[in-house]
């Protein structure tokens, strides 16, 4: 049997990591039942899909359309509709998630060359925008 004295802190160590983690995790409870519903950053960076993307498949199977109002997000579940707005000028587009993205990590979505057109932002090719989930 190995001794206690040497297995210890590493015990310890490993009770006090657990222990810090769970503080900060959100608490779901029956009188939030809305919260795991909640997605923690509705506020950031947006680009839209290139061209090299047409006819391709997306991750829900759909055939990719630059003229649709779609985007890819990386948790939200497919078919869930959210208003984008665009930060720098006040314009706004409901979209529809149909893929999955964007995999830089300092974005949050990935919209269509159309949706893109809507918000104003074709030019910079990324905004500042805020996420609503409608449905």
């Amino acid at each position: 049997m190995a001794d206690i004295r040497y297995h210890g802190p590493l015990i310890l160590c490993l009770v006090l990591s657990v222990a810090g983690c769970s503080g900060s995790l959100p608490r779901f409870t029956s009188e939030n039942p809305a919260a795991p519903n909640e997605i923690p950053l509705l506020e950031g960076e947006a680009s839209y899909y290139g061209d090299e993307f047409i006819g391709r498949q997306t991750s829900n199977g759909e055939i990719y359309d630059p003229n649709a109002l779609t985007a890819a997000h990386r948790s939200l579940p497919f078919n869930t509709r959210v208003r984008v707005t665009n930060l720098e000028n006040g314009k706004s587009v409901i979209v529809r998630i149909n893929d999955r993205g964007p995999w830089k990590p300092q974005r949050i979505l990935d919209l269509s060359p159309s949706a893109a057109r809507e918000l104003g932002m074709l030019r910079a090719g990324t905004a500042r925008v805020k996420i609503e989930i409608l449905n």
